[in-house]
């Protein structure tokens, strides 16, 4: 499912216009990735969290110049389901 298909569910749902589902849901997405990008976390009561995770300093190769690299430390967002939308998804999908 695109984003362009989430705007028309909504919109057809809902009853609301294209348009303003379409700002709706860039609206949600923006928030999403400010709120990260500002250290904090997003939390959808009965859907999930986005959070940031911390990947350590870490020592990797670079085999096209067969020379070591160091990566380091750094954040990535990241999504953990709730429970009841975890169960969903494993009881329903076929």
């Amino acid at each position: 499912m695109t984003k362009a298909d989430i705007v028309n569910e909504i919109s057809k749902n809902t009853g609301i216009e294209k348009v303003t589902a379409q700002k709706t849901v860039e609206s949600l997405m923006e928030i999403v990735r400010t709120t990260l990008e500002n250290g904090g976390n997003v939390y959808l009561r009965g859907f999930g969290s986005f959070a940031l995770k911390k990947r350590a300093k870490k020592t990797a190769r670079d085999i096209s110049k067969n020379t070591t690299v160091v990566i380091p430390e750094h954040f990535i967002p990241s999504f953990k389901p709730a429970k009841s939308f975890l169960t969903s998804v494993k009881t329903n999908v076929k």
